[in-house]
């Protein structure tokens, strides 16, 4: 079975994902709260977030070799992350996944892990 990784072209594909996910978050409307979190550049935030996809999708483990261990839910502990939040982010992956040319069979085998993840951030209601 392929990973994630394998199935989004490797290094290309998952920086494409990652660099699609802020593009799509500073096009939609609906994701205002989320995109106001940021920068007004994405550039550093979208590397970041590569490098984390990259490992955490089956490849090199970039995040960690770079900066050690990972703690997403303190990173984000500044902003207030409830359901509209998550929700919003999580539209924009679904909206990036499909901009990308993600196949069917790596859209659904992301959609749980990727929701637990976002859920992950939650710290408000």
């Amino acid at each position: 079975m392929s990973t994630p990784y394998e199935l989004l072209g490797g290094e290309a594909g998952v920086r494409a994902l990652a660099n699609e996910l802020y593009q799509v978050m500073s096009q939609r409307p609906e994701a205002s709260t989320i995109r106001s979190m940021h920068a007004k550049n994405t550039a550093d935030v979208a590397e970041r977030l590569f490098m984390f996809l990259s490992g955490w999708m089956g490849g090199p483990d970039l995040y960690f070799q770079k900066y050690g261990t990972v703690c997403l839910s303190s990173q984000h502990a500044k902003f207030a992350i409830g359901r509209d939040e998550r929700d919003q982010w999580l539209g924009c992956m679904d909206q990036a996944l499909v901009n990308i040319n993600a196949s069917d069979e790596l859209i659904h085998m992301l959609k749980e892990p990727v929701f637990r993840l976002a859920e992950m951030m939650r710290n408000a209601e």
